[in-house]
């Protein structure tokens, strides 16, 4: 299978080059240049192990890897899950599920794609004699899992922005308390967007990228969103059959990689009913699926920090697929986006998404519903979740992070502090970061005299 860019002026690339690449030379985002179709296999999947799914899903797309490497990698990325269910879907009423995704090393729901990625690298450089330098941006949860997948592995190194002061304290120590030499945590000024915007820039400059053989963790990488569409696939399976047609998933996001995940894998024939997307203040996203215009606003600092953006960068794939796979119409959309921070969609499928947009003090108040109605502590992003469910529909809240990674925000809700020891046995370490300017010359300088050698 190839894989093309959305804007439509870069070569078609197989499953392992448009992973290496990340963001498209052009500016864009690799999408499969067809979208298989699952919904004949889907009574063969019911019984298969996660790892064995992930395996089945991924080896339709990742068709340049040998099967037995790729079954190889794709073991060696599960093997870190507290759980032995991987993602455990657990009933919590009628109608009411909540999906377990924070079960990986750094308690996340970034685990299931990025442990997964650091193998796919670490079997790159294997295979092509090569080293690599891995660049992303976080708003919280996405560096530590990505550092975590590729911590301490011979012929890489890692950078990644986050916006400083703009995580949470655990959030920090997991990117910064690693004590690897490979890892450069860099805290930059200003807000994620303005870290994803300095990333950008940098991709797009095509001989840095070459010279340092760059590539990107974010989920503007391919490998990111299609491993991502497991867990969904993963969760409707655990369904009564009886629930799969009245399926509605409900996730909290901020950067649109998780829903459009799951949004994929409908196109792909898995009958799912619908999506809520679930936004915390900084609602760009349930202002666009309840008006139609996608128009940036001012990020305000929440309780959810994961979620403070305002440019969705994995928007664009959507868009891709909005206009009829025209690249040339993606590349009129986007520019006008970058002139005037708007752009208003003629139609939108309003009955496939939803949208709610929750506030502090409602996070707050829903932590505290829904210890109290169900016995259940959600963190701060997964409490977005459930709010305004579906009276007629199936509801599955995706659990995005343990609430153990907000202690202080659950501790003021309902007076418990949840722990993890991994998270305590951050708390004596030294915190090694550094500090930039959230500008493009400035990261590239720092890139150019930590990278690995060839």
């Amino acid at each position: 299978m190839k894989f093309l860019s959305t804007r439509g002026q870069t070569p078609a690339l197989s499953f392992s080059d448009a992973v290496a690449t990340g963001l498209a030379p052009d500016g864009g985002l690799f999408l499969p240049e067809t979208l298989p179709d699952f919904s004949g296999q889907l009574a063969g999947f019911e019984k298969l192990s996660y790892p064995e799914l992930c395996f089945e899903f991924l080896r339709v797309f990742a068709t340049d890897i040998p099967t037995e490497t790729l079954r190889g990698i794709v073991a060696k990325s599960y093997t870190r899950f507290s759980d032995p269910a991987i993602a455990p879907l657990r009933p919590l009423g009628k109608n009411l599920y909540v999906l377990e995704l924070f079960h990986g090393p750094t308690l996340a729901f970034k685990d299931f794609a990025l442990q997964l990625l650091g193998n796919l690298y670490a079997n790159q450089c294997q295979v092509r004699q090569e080293t690599i330098n891995v660049l992303g941006a976080t708003s919280g949860d996405t560096g530590a899992a990505a550092i975590h997948g590729l911590l301490g592995r011979p012929g890489t190194a890692i950078f990644i922005l986050y916006p400083d002061g703009r995580v949470s304290p655990l959030q920090e120590r997991q990117m910064t308390c690693t004590g690897a030499d490979n890892v450069f945590a860099l805290a930059v000024d200003g807000t994620f967007d303005d870290a994803q915007s300095a990333l950008k820039e940098i991709f797009a400059d095509q001989d840095f990228r070459l010279r340092l053989r760059l590539s990107a963790v974010n989920s503007i990488n391919l490998a990111r969103v299609l491993a991502q569409c497991v867990y969904y696939l993963w969760a409707w399976l655990r369904l009564p059959v009886s629930e799969r047609g009245n399926v509605e998933f409900v996730v909290p996001t901020g950067n649109f990689g998780n829903v459009l995940a799951g949004w994929m894998l409908q196109k792909m024939g898995v009958p799912i009913r619908g999506f809520r997307v679930a936004t915390n203040q900084n609602d760009i996203l349930y202002r666009l699926f309840t008006t139609g215009e996608y128009r940036v606003g001012d990020v305000h600092p929440s309780l959810a920090p994961s979620m403070d953006i305002q440019v969705a960068s994995n928007f664009e794939r959507f868009i891709y697929f909005a206009v009829g796979r025209d690249p040339a119409k993606v590349r009129d959309v986007m520019a006008t986006f970058k002139q005037t921070g708007a752009y208003r969609f003629p139609n939108f499928d309003r009955d496939t998404f939803t949208a709610s947009r929750t506030t502090d003090a409602e996070i707050r108040q829903i932590i505290q519903r829904v210890h109290k109605d169900y016995g259940y502590v959600a963190d701060p992003h997964t409490a977005c979740g459930f709010k305004e469910l579906s009276a007629d529909r199936v509801n599955v809240v995706l659990a995005t992070a343990s609430p153990a990674k907000f202690p202080d925000t659950i501790r003021e809700a309902i007076g418990i502090e949840p722990t993890d020891p991994s998270l305590e046995a951050l708390k004596s370490k030294p915190i090694v970061k550094h500090r930039l300017k959230a500008e493009p010359a400035a990261i590239r300088d720092f890139i150019e005299r930590h990278a690995v050698a060839k």
